[in-house]
């Protein structure tokens, strides 16, 4: 989080265990459990745009492939992509 952005508070319920690895968490790298969370939700955020921007790469691929084995192959993954294995 920039420190120009403005913070913008929000309350979220966490599982018990959940708050206890967040908690266990930012007690080991000395920081707060809020910026722990702060961190992890930003690195969800940029693992999903990354899984997304893959996903449209592979969808460009297979339009534009002539290749009939790879063909396969990308439908494959991207099957894998969306519905999982």
């Amino acid at each position: 989080m920039s420190t120009a952005e403005k913070p913008v508070r929000q309350s979220v319920s966490l599982p018990a265990r959940v708050a206890s690895r967040v908690k266990s968490l930012a007690r080991n790298s000395g920081t707060s459990a809020t910026r722990v969370l702060v961190e992890l939700i930003e690195t969800g955020l940029e693992a999903r745009e990354q899984e997304k921007k893959r996903f449209f790469d592979l969808a460009d691929r297979l339009a534009r492939s002539r290749d009939p084995e790879e063909q396969k192959r990308l439908k494959e993954d991207l099957a894998r992509m969306t519905f999982g294995e």
